[in-house]
């Protein structure tokens, strides 16, 4: 079995376009590994790393049932609890609870089986542009010769014509597409700023005189990688011709002599084609061979980022050590992680606005952050820190490592002798409060307060931190209003740069615990 590092690799050629043996001969493997990898998606080789098998959810046999109750409520949110109780009355006995109910519905919203009427969105029409402006998409059926009825998806860059064509052998869902396009991004190396559609239900819920409602996966999706949309009708040949023309191409060209037993052989045979004959010669719309072209318009796309929808693939993470305080490290930021984890290796993926940890062995999720728009160094979430199947004194070692001082140390042991029938209590507020410090000069000072009068108790502790933090602030915001106006004024008028200090300096000015020359 390869190792994930070599997983990759193979699915990075072949995204590439490298066939098989080519990716044997770069890599210097054996081309049977090649062949048992070179079509194992990313959940396959998580399963067979693992030797397990996919659990079954345990309402899927209610689903249609599910979606009818919500399309005879004109597809609103339902109070989850009336759904539950409905589905009670009908069937006596559920599989699950009210959690279990719950969960399933997410995944049914999340795979856009159900879709919500939402506020609908305006979109403008923009022409097709040059080299990096505009993609178009569509899809197609067709029936082979052996019964294999084959889902053909399309992408099509309009300037340089450079394709990107896939089969599957069920009806698409909004997932498939979002994934499909992904995968076209990467096949690409970058993608176009609009993208052109018509109005197909696995994207668009209703159009109303140029007002668009995307399906709700397909909205966040195109929010997440900032794609302007351009939605035209069914066969308009003007604005969307170029696609459609792509998808007869592949029906006519390609499929019309051949016949396939799998979709695996489609799918192998069509890349070989792809890259032959679909981009390896000229486009008599652009005259110009679209393999040669695209180097060109690879200068004006736009790079691919990771996507929230790609989670769950082992390509695009990176791993992490967890430090002795559960944190990792990424981009200047530390992120928690739960404490059964911390000094272990762990997977991370990063989005734009969020990221995803991962436990290295299983590939199962652990942690989830949203990363913060200001300067926040530290991210946590209390839950990481709970340590409900930790002894006293485990527990006790983990609040004595939030700080490493000898007054933290003493405070934590006198808090344990003035409440010992609630440690456990105390400890878990500690970490659920003080596993991110603002400012940490406070936190020391209302530490030496607690300590000097005897005050004893994390919430005791947290409340004087939390009046220092207080009064500290109001202290900043009238210094910044004093002394930053005045400087402002002063580079203004002289354009000399001044040099200015901390606020904390002026606070000891000010406060008149600091004498002799300013410096």
């Amino acid at each position: 079995m390869v190792n994930k590092k070599m997983y990759k690799r193979i699915q990075e050629l072949k995204k590439k376009g490298y066939g098989k043996l080519a990716i044997g001969r770069k890599l210097k493997l054996d081309p049977a590994t090649v062949r048992k990898y070179y079509h194992m998606s990313g959940e396959e080789y998580q399963r067979y790393q693992l030797e397990t098998l996919t659990r079954e959810k345990a309402f899927d046999e209610y689903k249609e049932e599910i979606l009818a109750v919500y399309e005879s409520n004109g597809n609103r949110k339902l109070n989850m609890s009336a759904v539950y109780d409905y589905l009670e009355e009908r069937f006596i006995t559920l599989p699950g609870g009210e959690k279990s109910l719950r969960n399933y519905i997410h995944f049914l919203e999340e795979s856009g089986e159900l879709k919500y009427q939402s506020r609908a969105r305006l979109y403008i029409r923009v022409p097709e542009l040059a080299y990096g402006k505009q993609m178009q998409l569509d899809f197609g059926e067709h029936r082979l010769r052996s019964g294999l009825k084959l889902y053909i998806f399309g992408l099509v860059l309009s300037a340089s014509r450079y394709k990107y064509i896939v089969f599957q052998d069920r009806p698409f869902k909004t997932i498939d597409v979002i994934l499909h396009l992904l995968d076209a991004f990467d096949y690409f190396g970058g993608y176009a700023e609009e993208l052109v559609i018509d109005q197909d239900s696995l994207m668009v819920v209703s159009e109303d005189y140029g007002e668009i409602v995307y399906t709700k996966q397909f909205a966040s999706f195109i929010e997440e990688m900032g794609i302007k949309m351009y939605v035209c009708r069914k066969a308009d040949p003007e604005s969307k011709g170029k696609i459609e023309n792509v998808i007869k191409y592949v029906k006519y060209n390609f499929l019309s002599l051949r016949d396939f037993e799998t979709l695996e052989e489609a799918n192998e045979a069509l890349g070989k084609w792809l890259k032959r004959r679909a981009n390896g010669k000229v486009s008599q719309g652009s005259k110009r061979i679209p393999g040669i072209a695209i180097e060109e318009e690879r200068e004006y796309l736009k790079p691919v980022k990771n996507s929230i929808y790609r989670k769950a693939s082992y390509l695009g993470r990176e791993e992490r050590v967890v430090s002795d305080k559960s944190y990792i490290m990424v981009g200047g930021k530390e992120y928690s992680v739960p404490v059964e984890y911390r000094s272990k290796g762990v997977e991370f993926y990063k989005t734009d606005t969020e990221i995803f940890i991962f436990d290295s062995r299983s590939g199962k999720e652990i942690a989830h952050h949203e990363i913060p728009k200001s300067g926040a160094k530290k991210v946590y979430k209390s839950d990481h820190f709970r340590y409900k199947s930790l002894n006293l004194n485990e527990l006790e070692e983990q609040v004595l490592l939030l700080f490493c001082d000898e007054e933290w140390k003493g405070f934590v042991e006198k808090t344990r002798k003035a409440f010992p029938r609630y440690c456990r209590d105390q400890y878990s507020f500690a970490l659920d409060r003080f596993g991110v410090i603002e400012e940490i000069g406070l936190f020391q000072e209302a530490l030496a307060y607690c300590l000097e009068n005897r005050t004893y108790g994390m919430k005791k502790l947290y409340d004087t931190y939390q009046y220092l933090l207080n009064e500290h602030r109001q202290e900043q915001e009238i210094i910044a209003g004093v002394f930053g106006k005045a400087t402002l004024e002063i580079k203004r008028a002289s354009g000399v740069h001044v040099p200015t200090r901390s606020l904390e300096k002026y606070e000891t000015l000010l406060s008149g615990e600091e004498r002799g020359v300013v410096e």
